[in-house]
């Protein structure tokens, strides 16, 4: 498979290795029209169908986590059904415990019930 960045081959692996089914970018949602046409879509980089979660991944740089946050604002506001993260990155790779520390939040998701 082909990732567009390094971190989410990486995320993949830690999804892979806790086994925890994943989709790479199955859907993008529209989040802007001019008149009738879509200007603006949203793809999530990963949807987890056993946790019905969309996870949007970005690194630190504040050039990548502004306009993202916009997006998923949007995208919130126009499909409050969705269950959406953005999963923000220090550098590249993904930390150890910020693995850890997401792996424990979904497993909480998943023993409490909540969707």
């Amino acid at each position: 498979m082909q990732f567009a960045h390094p971190s989410e081959q990486e995320f993949a692996r830690f999804l892979d290795y806790y086994r925890i089914r994943w989709q790479y970018e199955p859907v993008s949602f529209p989040i802007a029209w001019e008149d009738t046409r879509v200007a603006e879509m949203f793809t999530p980089d990963f949807y987890l169908p056993e946790h019905d979660l969309y996870i949007e991944l970005t690194t630190m740089k504040q050039s990548l986590v502004t306009p993202k946050n916009r997006k998923l604002r949007l995208l919130r506001e126009l499909y409050p059904e969705l269950h959406v993260r953005l999963a923000a990155t220090i550098s590249s790779f993904w930390p150890r415990r910020v693995m850890a520390r997401s792996r424990s939040s979904i497993c909480a998701r998943k023993t409490s019930g909540r969707s």
